[in-house]
């Protein structure tokens, strides 16, 4: 039902360490949901900042799914959620490849539960294709054009 897509800049913040998560989701062929901020947590690898950002654009997912029910739109297709990092896609998809972020908070293992019962489709997506980059670091004229269409957002 939903494309969303999330990204993290791992310690982008220079004052805190922290990392920018962020997703975008969308429907047909236009945005319809978004996120930018800062981690609550200082993470220490790139795949862990990554996967913080997937948690949120699940529960997101969940979410609107739960929205749209309300208004009488029901789906039974998994939802499809891309991430730009190949580990932070594996550890989503199988819990035995948790070595870079067994030290998290438990509350983060939610999206591999998620993913095993088939609401959320986890794909990776090539950072070049990637739409949530506009949301968490500066960009280039070229490639915020890129993301702008990518998002539906084109004038």
């Amino acid at each position: 039902m939903f494309q969303t897509y999330s990204d993290a800049d791992h310690g982008g913040d220079k004052d805190s360490g922290r990392s920018t998560g962020a997703y975008v989701v969308k429907l047909g062929t236009g945005a319809i949901s978004w996120s930018s901020k800062l981690q609550t947590i200082v993470t220490l690898s790139t795949t862990e900042a990554e996967y913080i950002a997937a948690v949120a654009a699940g529960q997101e997912i969940l979410w609107l799914w739960n929205l749209f029910s309300e208004l009488g739109y029901k789906t039974k297709d998994a939802s499809t959620l891309y991430i730009d990092n190949q580990s932070a896609v594996s550890v989503a998809k199988n819990p035995e490849h948790h070595g870079r972020i067994k030290h998290l908070d438990l509350r983060f293992y939610w999206l591999q539960d998620i993913v095993d019962s088939g609401q959320i489709s986890v794909v990776h997506c090539p950072t070049a294709k990637m739409p949530a980059d506009l949301l968490t670091k500066s960009l280039t004229r070229v490639k915020v054009g890129l993301c702008r269409d990518m998002l539906g957002l084109a004038l």
